[in-house]
């Protein structure tokens, strides 16, 4: 047999090489989509029961609607005693891109004074869901409602992503393009038809939504006071689905240090960002190590060094309805800059939602709740 010429073996060997990294690549998909089947599997069917459920003991006014907004059909009413307002926010053509027309729902709280000013908070809900869904399963209405919060919740295109993904991964959306410039020119549009403090405006989100409301929030520091990324991908990385789907396993590693100091050189004088971190020790899907490197990009974008110490580490205990999670807090002066709650046995899921619908696990602490009172504690200057 004639002997392999060494070209001929390095070709064989480079072969050899792609294949096994297609298998790898392969694998990661499979078993990402292998540990969310379950709740991607159920959702439609939990959705529509919780859509029955909200039609008999809804005790809210119909959908109201505002002059300039097109109504759209309701899917899963949200029972609380607001207004539960649905629009289109349409933005033509522009840049070689086709003209877009997406969804929002705005819940306005039956107990606030009239015209009086509301903090906003923006919800994006993760893939898999609807804005109604996100609504129902994480109960924002009904705490919104008690605390005087106006509460947005836009709905990805299925004509952008099959699964009303959030394209957090995109490199054009990540530097404020795409999805981010549209969702800014929504927030701004129901910030100027409706009483809402400019100073308390709020971004958070679940999975692919608080990749979003991250990028959102990085991109328009000047809207936002703070922001809350529940089992959220690490910012700046991915740029493609593989791509994605590898920083949701194994995070942005050198990327997302990168990331953090382009955005910097993008953005001299980036004011401070607010941040709460919520993150099951069980995700599977967005996998924890996302939450450390978003603390460090967190410190990172403060100026902070990348092993500065907790101010305050808190610790619950597990009960019937509380998972175990501890609480680190990162302060600048006297300023709450980063909060980082980890809990434990908590899988992609919000805590303590409506487990009924999928991506929602019962077992506290209370997500909205720790959202919320986060927020409280900041306003844009």
């Amino acid at each position: 047999m004639a002997k392999l010429t060494a070209g001929t073996r390095l070709l064989r060997s480079l072969m050899k090489a792609g294949k096994a990294q297609q298998r790898a690549a392969d694998k990661m998909v499979k078993s990402v989509l292998k540990a969310s089947a379950k709740a991607v599997k159920t959702a439609e069917a939990a959705s529509k029961a919780a859509a029955k459920s909200a039609a008999k003991t809804a005790t809210g006014p119909a959908a109201g609607r505002s002059a300039a907004a097109a109504p759209l059909p309701l899917r899963a009413e949200p029972v609380a005693p607001g207004k539960w307002l649905a629009a289109h926010h349409a933005v033509p053509a522009q840049a070689g891109l086709p003209p877009r027309r997406m969804s929002y729902w705005l819940y306005l709280p039956h107990s606030a004074p009239p015209d009086a000013p509301l903090p906003l908070l923006v919800m994006l809900h993760g893939c898999h869901q609807t804005a109604t869904q996100f609504a129902l399963g994480t109960r924002m209405n009904w705490l919104a409602e008690r605390k005087g919060y106006a509460v947005l919740y836009p709905q990805q295109l299925l004509s952008s992503h099959s699964q009303r993904c959030w394209k957090w991964y995109d490199k054009a959306t990540q530097e404020g393009g795409g999805d981010t410039a549209l969702l800014a020119g929504m927030v701004e549009r129901v910030v100027a038809q409706y009483p809402i403090d400019r100073r308390r405006v709020y971004a958070c989100g679940i999975s692919a939504g608080a990749g979003m409301a991250n990028i959102l929030a990085l991109n328009h520091p000047e809207l936002f006071a703070a922001v809350g990324l529940h089992s959220g991908p690490v910012f700046g990385g991915g740029h493609s689905r593989i791509g994605a789907l590898g920083v949701m396993q194994h995070g942005a590693g050198p990327r997302g240090e990168l990331a953090i100091r382009e955005l910097l050189a993008r953005r001299p004088g980036f004011p401070s960002m607010p941040t709460i971190l919520i993150q099951g020790e069980g995700d599977k899907v967005v996998r924890p190590v996302n939450q450390q490197q978003l603390m460090q990009q967190s410190l990172l974008l403060h100026g902070l060094p990348a092993h500065t110490p907790a101010k305050t580490a808190l610790k619950a205990g597990r009960g019937k309805r509380h998972n175990a999670h501890r609480i680190q807090d990162f302060y600048m002066g006297r300023k709450l800059l980063l909060r980082v709650a980890s809990v434990d046995a908590l899988d992609h899921a919000w805590s303590g939602g409506d487990a009924s619908l999928a991506f929602n696990a019962a077992a506290g602490p209370d997500a909205s709740k720790m959202m919320l009172d986060f927020f409280g504690r900041h306003r844009r200057g």
